[in-house]
């Protein structure tokens, strides 16, 4: 089950485009959180779940909310069959208060140096052990984070991802992120990509605004992210891993136009859940001392943020060619970028 849970989470870093290696590397020893179902296959599976949570917590939540933005980049929709085709990306920040995690709610696990926090992935690189309540003899080393703060300067989960935009009639343009089921590898994986957004000209149907020289929409989307990777193993039956994602979004949008550049902003909020299952029969044998036992579907994980955001960017059109950034204030802020091209 471990090579299971390292593959799923090296696929997630394989969405993001740019390499995310570290959280692969800090899945390398599941032992100290997997040996809880030996000791005791109930409350061992709820405290599994417990910590792979709160470990996984801040990067999922991230993760989901940068998948949330970059819908926009100016308030004034495309004419009739006008189109834009580009590609977003960026970085969602974790705030420092997600870098640890309380475990004073386990159910037969301690740390064994009677501290009742532990790292999250992006939390301290630091050696602990946990051991069942009141049983020194049975210690299990714990998942260090990664440290990544110091590695690379900041805590932040990428993001990344294709999108069109394809003008209709009255002001409104329909937008679409659309990835058909992929192949991550041979026996690796399989990627899924659904999302639609509707951005509507508000500024046409309030009287006295209407000719004024800003433009004014209004916009709701939804994205859905589907990852399902498999491992094969004589002693893991049907392993199964699925990592699912929704994100919607709801956002006014202000922008003007000072020739070649546009400046934007927003108001608005979004709401974002997040899944990880791993199913099928596991046998786990971490513990030399005590005999091997059999799980079902021993992993499942959800994780939810949102509330408002706010919005400020611009966006530099060359012709056709269009760059754009902007920084979006919420849960997990937002540093987005992209580029593409525009027509009509």
């Amino acid at each position: 089950m471990k090579q299971l849970l390292n593959k799923t989470i090296f696929l997630l870093a394989f969405i993001c485009i740019i390499g995310f290696s570290n959280t692969a590397n800090a899945q390398g020893d599941l032992d100290g959180f997997l040996g809880a179902m030996q000791e005791d296959v109930n409350a061992g599976k709820e405290d599994v779940n417990t910590l792979l949570e709160g470990y996984m917590s801040p990067f999922m939540n991230g993760f989901g909310s940068g998948f949330a933005n970059g819908w926009m980049n100016t308030a004034k929709p495309h004419k009739t069959l006008g189109f834009d085709l580009g590609i977003v990306a960026g970085l969602a920040f974790v705030p420092d208060k997600d870098l640890a995690f309380s475990i004073a709610n386990l159910n037969i696990l301690e740390r064994s140096d009677g501290l009742e926090t532990i790292p999250t992935l992006f939390g301290a690189d630091e050696d602990y052990d946990l051991q069942v309540i009141g049983n020194p003899s049975s210690t299990m080393p714990g998942v260090p984070g990664t440290n990544m703060k110091d590695e690379i300067g900041f805590n932040a989960a990428p993001y990344a991802i294709p999108q069109l935009g394809i003008g209709i009639v009255k002001g409104t343009d329909i937008k679409l992120r659309l990835l058909p089921e992929i192949e991550l590898g041979e026996n690796d994986g399989r990627l899924k990509v659904f999302g639609i957004g509707v951005m509507h000209d508000i500024k046409q149907h309030i009287p006295g605004i209407k000719n004024l020289p800003f433009d004014l929409s209004g916009f709701i989307g939804y994205t859905k992210i589907d990852l399902t990777a498999e491992y094969s193993d004589p002693g893991n039956v049907d392993a199964k891993g699925q990592f699912t994602t929704k994100a919607i979004t709801v956002q006014a949008m202000i922008s003007k136009k000072f020739s070649v550049i546009t400046l934007y902003g927003g108001v608005g909020f979004n709401s974002v859940s997040s899944s990880i299952k791993v199913l099928g029969d596991y046998e786990i044998d971490v513990i030399a001392s005590l005999p091997a036992v059999q799980v079902v579907d021993p992993v499942d994980l959800s994780f939810k943020t949102g509330g408002p955001r706010m919005t400020a960017g611009f966006r530099l059109k060359l012709a056709i060619l269009t760059i754009h950034a902007d920084y979006t204030l919420q849960k997990y802020s937002t540093l987005t970028m992209g580029v593409g091209f525009a027509v009509r």
